[in-house]
């Protein structure tokens, strides 16, 4: 998804395996996960306080899926299981320059009260705060950008036993819809490279509309 001018370090925090300061890369992606931001694992309380540690240093910061909600949780926001069910599939987001983008989606918990510090900039009827940015270097979306159309087909397989069949048959309907996810990414790393969150939102109009489609 990032390209050319990236290198990526993982951590799995999930095993415990946390950085030993903020500085120690340029900057820092939280992905998605199985696991539930309002969870009680061993391993959050340790993650919220890095990410509050990282954006008060202004440390670049995105997240995406949990980790757009883990960041939302540890700078003030509120997470649930959001009782309206899933959103799977390709999905239509309206940012907040007035321009639109397709991306997959595959979440049920969501963010339900933002932090204080955050702009909304995409969302859809569905889940109101999809798209995050906060002053500095800090960005996080609902969706997954980093998601193909053949990895979300063989991700519904994995999952049809564990969701409603209607949802399943909604989503895979919805399996030949274009991507247009270009802006979003750009947005990721002008942020990744230090740049201001508002400003990389306030800029995607002028991105490549279909870049990086799956």
């Amino acid at each position: 998804m990032l390209g050319e001018g990236f290198d990526c370090q993982p951590y799995f925090v999930v095993d415990g395996e946390m950085p030993a300061a903020v500085d120690e890369q340029d900057g820092w992606l939280v992905s998605g996960s199985r696991h539930g931001a309002y969870e009680d694992h061993a391993w959050i309380p340790p993650l919220e306080d890095f990410l509050r540690a990282a954006y008060a240093a202004v440390v670049p910061l995105v997240g995406i899926c949990f980790g757009h909600q883990v960041l939302a949780q540890a700078l003030g926001g509120r997470v649930e299981k959001f009782d309206g069910g899933w959103s799977i599939g390709p999905t239509e987001y309206a940012f907040a320059d007035g321009h639109r983008e397709t991306v997959v989606a595959f979440h049920q918990d969501q963010i339900t009260a933002k932090p204080e510090a955050a702009a909304v900039i995409a969302s859809t009827d569905f889940c109101a705060f999809a798209g995050l940015a906060y002053p500095g270097p800090t960005i996080s979306f609902q969706p997954h950008p980093e998601f193909t159309l053949a990895f979300i087909g063989d991700l519904l397989e994995a999952y049809q036993h564990r969701l409603d069949p209607a949802v399943v048959t909604d989503a895979s309907a919805r399996l030949s819809t274009p991507l247009s996810q270009g802006g979003m990414i750009g947005q990721i790393r002008d942020v990744l490279r230090g740049g201001e969150a508002m400003n990389a939102a306030a800029a995607v109009a002028e991105a490549p509309a279909g870049a990086e489609a799956g």
